[in-house]
Parts: C-alpha cells; structure tokens; sequence
C-alpha cells in the first residue's frame, strides 16, 4: 500500500511538473502569430514608439522573405536579378531556393556574356575608327644629306656641326682599337 501511494505521488508529482513546465517556455504555441510579412507588418505599425515600429518591421522582414500577392499566394523579390518568384508560402520552400539559386546562376552567366559581346563590340568600333598607316613611296622620302655642312656655315659649339667631326673621330678610333687587336690576336 505504500508502494502505490508512493507511485500514485510521483506520477502526480510529474503531472503537476508538466502542466506547469510550459509557464516558464515561450508562450507563443498557443498565441497565433502573424503568418506573413503583411500581418506581422499590421502587428508592427501598432507599436507606440517609431522606433518600436522600425524594429518590429524590421524583424517581420527578415522573418519573412515572401510578399502577399493582390490575386493569392506569395512573390519573392531577388534584389540580385532584379525580378520576382511565384513562391506558395510566406518563405520559399528548399526546392522553391534551389531554383531560385539556379536561376541566378543563369542569370550571372547572361551578364558575363553579355559583358564579352560589349567589349568585343567596342574593341571592334575602336578598330574600326583608327586610319591605316600609309608608307610613303619612294619618291616622298626625304633625302639624307651626304656633305658635311662646311666649317663657315656652321655656328660655334652647335651639335649639327661637331657631330660629324666627332664620328670620323670615333670611327678612326674604332679602326686602330680593333685593327692593333685582330693583329695581336694573329701573333699570339
């Protein structure tokens, strides 16, 4: 007889522990939140404070990523392709994201080639507006003067007229460097 007071205390004992166990936890199981961003928006623009507003329609944003459509059902709008997604909830389903995923991931590739097809266009523009270049003929070419320019018509210390004087000096100086060289060379 002990024995089953004893159990029919502990299993009183646990149920008063579970009743009362869900006092302390969230108690939003039995409240019915928003369930959607339009909702939780009506929610939020009946905080007293603007900045209590701001931070409940900040968190029904990113609680909840999908819009009401007028018609029924719910679109997603990606900021990255700039365009919207019929989803059927508040929030894309797994398979709902991978398209969407899958989506962008043609639209990168668009934009890349769309990028080549620019650039290939301009460089060809480019190529396009530059003028060949013409050679000149034969008989444009300018002429090489073959005499030096005499001492009377030259100005002192002018680079037009020391310059010839300078290159038979150096080619004279050439002439005997590796002429005395080739002749040792054949000595040795």
């Amino acid at each position: 007889m002990i024995r089953s007071r004893i159990a029919a205390l502990l299993v009183g004992a646990t149920g008063v522990w579970i009743v009362l166990q869900p006092s302390h936890a969230s108690a939003q199981w039995w409240r019915l939140g928003p369930v959607d961003f339009e909702a939780c928006a009506d929610v939020a623009e009946r905080a007293p404070t603007k900045g209590e507003r701001t931070s409940a329609l900040a968190e029904c944003n990113a609680k909840f990523a999908g819009r009401r459509k007028p018609g029924g059902g719910y679109t997603y709008y990606d900021f990255m392709q700039n365009r919207n997604f019929d989803i059927a909830g508040p929030n894309p389903t797994p398979e709902e994201q991978k398209h969407i995923d899958e989506q962008y991931a043609v639209y990168l590739e668009n934009q890349r080639r769309n990028n080549i097809a620019a650039a290939f266009a301009a460089t060809q523009q480019q190529v396009q507006q530059v003028q060949p270049l013409t050679l000149r003929s034969e008989s444009e070419r300018v002429p090489l003067p073959t005499k030096r320019p005499k001492a009377a018509n030259c100005v002192k210390n002018s680079f037009s007229c020391e310059w010839p004087k300078l290159s038979e000096s150096l080619n004279e100086l050439k002439k005997k460097l590796f002429s005395s060289s080739s002749s040792k060379g054949k000595r040795g």
